[in-house]
């Protein structure tokens, strides 16, 4: 029994992916952040970013909260915020996908949604996309006096993984982890994952995934800045929350791979994902049938397939 659905968030199960992994030499642990109240990893890092606000008077009682999303930091934070009686105002790129503005409104957000850039296409939101719907942001939260969350510098995010994601994977598996790999958005999960598991065993080798195209964490040239892979892949490489000593390596997913490794998960394993989740898989199949052969990797399930209905994963 719980007080409120804020306190739902996180424990969620630790899945082995044996169907999908049944010709490989190696095994998939799959974390299943989907099934949190706003069926994303995010929620974690709403509920922490409030939490130490509220805590050190950066954030008082009643007062608004705005930030920029791809639609799953919105979401936590509407169902933190609506909670504890903070109205939120969600900014977010007219490129992401319809469900996830409609589940923010459904959960009392306001939704303030951001015209894409010229060369940019619906379902593909570029690092010069998020840039519009950030100046957005900053101009809501000067107006309004409201408590910018920033989650893109905030140690909230990463401490949230930290604190929660990483050592609830790590007592799932009993310690048997070798490799973890995720695609980065902010990055505050990898960042809080990688140092936990770096903190238990020095061993665990930790991978950023990013878009084949849009590699800037490791260091190549940008040819292909729009992608189909929401909620990252942004082709930023100055991300304030990660820790490059942290980082083993990189892996490049094509977006063909990340949607059909979603739709494995969907079909071989009964996960309904997401994108970036299909990212995470094909990235840890890569691995598993190079430099991590025989070892067993642990990946992130970050939201659900429900938010990507019309979206060409599913259509």
């Amino acid at each position: 029994m719980f007080d409120s659905i804020v306190d739902a968030i996180g424990n969620t199960p630790l899945v082995s992916l044996d169907r999908i992994t049944r010709d490989v030499d190696g095994g998939i642990l799959a974390k299943l952040e989907m099934l949190n109240p706003g069926y994303s990893k995010k929620d974690r890092a709403a509920r922490q970013i409030i939490f130490e606000a509220r805590k050190s008077g950066d954030l008082q009682d009643g007062q608004t909260v705005v930030e920029l999303t791809s639609g799953n930091m919105g979401t936590g934070l509407a169902i933190v915020c609506g909670v504890l009686g903070h109205p939120f105002v969600a900014v977010m790129s007219r490129g992401n996908s319809e469900e996830r503005a409609s589940m923010m409104r459904a959960l009392g957000a306001e939704v303030v949604l951001v015209d894409q850039l010229p060369e940019s296409r619906p379902g593909e939101v570029s690092g010069g996309d998020l840039h519009e719907v950030e100046v957005v942001a900053l101009r809501i939260a000067k107006e309004r006096h409201a408590f910018r969350v920033d989650q893109f510098l905030r140690d909230g995010n990463s401490n949230a993984h930290y604190l929660g994601t990483a050592p609830e994977i790590f007592s799932q598996a009993h310690g048997e982890v070798d490799v973890f790999c995720d695609f980065a958005g902010s990055a505050g999960t990898f960042a809080g994952c990688a140092r936990y598991f770096k903190e238990q065993n020095p061993d665990i080798r930790c991978y950023v995934v990013e878009p084949e195209g849009a590699e800037a964490i490791a260091g190549k040239k940008v040819t292909s800045p729009n992608h189909p892979i929401q909620g990252g892949g942004y082709a930023m490489s100055d991300l304030p929350l990660l820790d490059r000593t942290a980082i083993d390596g990189c892996v490049s997913v094509s977006a063909e791979d990340a949607i059909a490794a979603t739709r494995r998960l969907a079909a071989e394993e009964g996960i309904f994902a997401g994108f970036s989740s299909g990212a995470n898989l094909a990235a840890a199949l890569e691995l598993l049938a190079g430099p991590e052969k025989g070892k067993t990797v642990a990946i992130i399930i970050c939201d659900s397939g429900l938010k990507y209905l019309s979206t060409e994963l599913w259509c």
